[in-house]
């Protein structure tokens, strides 16, 4: 019995040899990088291990899940069974009736003690269709030998628009999502104002404002895995990107970046199915989320980036990294010495106004 990869571009098939035995396909969706790299270790390979039966197909189009399901839906033709998102488009498509209702009492493992699983993850489930991972954060990695001499180096977002202070090119996300918080909060605005201003047309145009100050000394980036590469080849000074992808290129890859924690986004992801699945493909979805979601799973992963698991019962499990043997609590984004200053991103409100904003957004990068 033998795993094997196959990565054409974007896609990755991951597939389990049994002989003769027919496998049945299960598509998964996700963000690709150090991210689905960990899945792959915590979820795939162990229940692949148990079902000679089944291949999993990745998909890492994550970024584009909200866009990608209404096509297909609209076609009839809905060709995923799994989807990796952040909460807000959770929200966005549970709204629009794009991903299936759960009963997380039913359908989910209870945690070892017998807790149900919907008192398990708490808060963290956010839409009756979201099954949550974990807690993660958009935060920013700079160059440690790009510091000026005789300057600190940086602590927080802000110092990605002081160019007096840290000169160099930067990479932000091609999207609005946390690059309209930090412009507001770098322009002085208390976080508890943000988001009402960002609704009138004087702060979305402050924000914009703020943003103009280093449009210019931008790369505007796509996929996550973009920003560590331009950290590592000295392209940038600094960039946005999640703190499981500093966390590889640091730990792991000894690459010279160091993380600036301060107004880190924290913000959750997991799981949605897709809402209509035939039932034999229903039937396969349901039995990895059971497995793939219980306490100890959540808490595998986090053996594997320093993503928090979204479940109670699986944190005081997360311990050190499989391979370099680090306590991995320090590196979490949720440890105390990591919060300064750190926000919640308001998922109800972007699920609100993401697409009218995005739109403003895009017209803005093209001027």
């Amino acid at each position: 019995m033998k795993i094997t990869t196959v990565l054409k571009g974007a896609v990755g098939i991951l597939a389990l040899s049994a002989g003769s035995v027919a496998a049945e396909d299960m598509t998964i969706v996700s963000w690709g990088g150090a991210y689905q790299s960990s899945q792959t270790n915590a979820y795939f390979t162990p229940y692949l291990a148990m079902h000679s039966d089944i291949n999993i197909i990745t998909d890492e189009s994550s970024a584009d899940a909200v866009a990608r399901l209404r096509a297909m839906t609209e076609a009839n033709n809905v060709t995923w069974d799994l989807v990796d998102v952040e909460a807000a488009d959770s929200l966005r498509l549970c709204d629009e009736g794009l991903a299936m209702p759960i009963n997380h009492d039913e359908q989910l493992a209870a945690a070892p003690d017998g807790t149900l699983a919907s008192v398990d993850f708490g808060p963290m489930i956010v839409s009756e269709c979201f099954i949550p991972q974990i807690v993660f954060s958009t935060t920013f990695g700079y160059r440690t030998d790009m510091v000026p001499e005789g300057v600190d180096a940086p602590t927080d977002a802000c110092a990605v628009f002081d160019l007096e202070t840290y000169p160099g090119r930067r990479a932000l996300n091609r999207r609005p999502v946390g690059n309209m918080e930090w412009a507001l909060l770098c322009d002085g605005v208390p976080y508890e104002e943000v988001y009402a201003m960002l609704e009138t047309e004087e702060g979305l145009e402050r924000a914009f404002a703020m943003l103009d100050t280093i449009k210019d000394e931008t790369i505007w980036w796509s996929a996550a895995a973009e920003v560590p590469q331009l950290l590592a080849d000295g392209e940038i000074f600094m960039g946005s990107t999640y703190n499981g992808r500093l966390f590889s290129a640091i730990a792991e890859q000894d690459q010279p970046i160091g993380m600036a924690w301060g107004y880190q986004m924290l913000d959750i992801d997991g799981w949605v199915v897709p809402a209509g699945l035939p039932e034999d493909r229903l039937a396969r979805v349901m039995d990895f989320l059971y497995f793939a979601t219980d306490t100890q799973r959540l808490a595998d992963q986090a053996k594997y980036i320093s993503y928090g698991p979204a479940r109670a019962s699986s944190a005081p499990l997360v311990g050190q990294h499989e391979t370099l043997g680090i306590e991995m609590a320090p590196h979490m984004p949720t440890d105390p010495a990591n919060m300064t200053g750190a926000f919640v991103t308001n998922y109800l409100w972007w699920a609100d106004y993401r697409d009218e904003i995005d739109a403003r957004f895009q017209a803005w990068l093209a001027q």
